[in-house]
């Protein structure tokens, strides 16, 4: 039986296990799109804090693109899991088509909008659940490279075994569920449909401060 109906209710979850977040200016939620973006969405609007993107890419095995062999981020970070069975060539191919499509997110998602100042504040990292945690591990290194007062991730659902990897990598992993049982993501969610470019778009479009001094005092760069 699935626990989460959809993204909108696991970000709305796990709002109301971070309630020391709330109201805070200095903390800011991050998705990492595209499904983590609903959930940090909820998040941000049930907390009262700022929301924004962290763009990572997963790096795919050769013909079995689900299983991650590591992640890029905004940042130029790279993350690379251990015990890799590809060849120097075949990494960089795979890492330069993952970086063409990370630059299109970025220009899609963000226009020419700054991406805010991450120094001394909490961060919050969300996706809507984490396999491998690849992508998660990317992202976290490539927050920790503006001096945040913390990283926490913040997932609806991992297996065990990539929680204790990120909480050595994050100052904490806020996780709702840890099943004995793992064979991915979606048998967690009734409803685990694709999150398309347009719904991270309009979401984002809401979240943002829309008046431009307030946006300014926010995200400056």
């Amino acid at each position: 039986m699935p626990e989460f109906s959809n993204r909108i209710q696991a970000g709305r979850e796990l709002a109301e296990v971070l309630p020391e977040y709330a109201n805070r200016s200095d903390v800011i939620v991050l998705g990492l799109p595209r499904g983590g973006v609903p959930v940090a969405y909820e998040i941000a609007n049930a907390l009262h804090v700022d929301m924004d993107v962290m763009i990572v890419r997963k790096l795919g095995h050769p013909g079995q693109e689900e299983l991650a062999i590591g992640a890029i981020a905004s940042g130029g970070v790279r993350v690379l899991n251990e015990n890799l069975d590809v060849s120097p060539d075949v990494l960089q191919d795979i890492t330069q088509q993952q970086l063409t499509e990370l630059k299109r997110r970025e220009t899609a998602y963000r226009g020419d909008r700054p991406y805010p100042a991450l120094k001394g504040r909490s961060v919050l990292l969300v996706d809507d659940g984490l396999a491998t945690g690849a992508t998660m591990r990317a992202a976290v290194a490539a927050v920790q490279k503006q001096d945040p007062e913390e990283v926490v991730v913040v997932v609806p659902v991992a297996p065990a075994s990539t929680v204790r990897v990120l909480q050595f990598e994050a100052d904490d992993v806020v996780c709702l569920l840890i099943p004995d049982v793992f064979y991915g993501v979606g048998q967690f969610y009734e409803d685990f449909s694709q999150t398309t470019d347009a719904t991270v778009q309009k979401l984002l479009q809401q979240a943002w401060p829309q008046n431009p001094t307030a946006a300014r005092n926010i995200y400056e760069s």
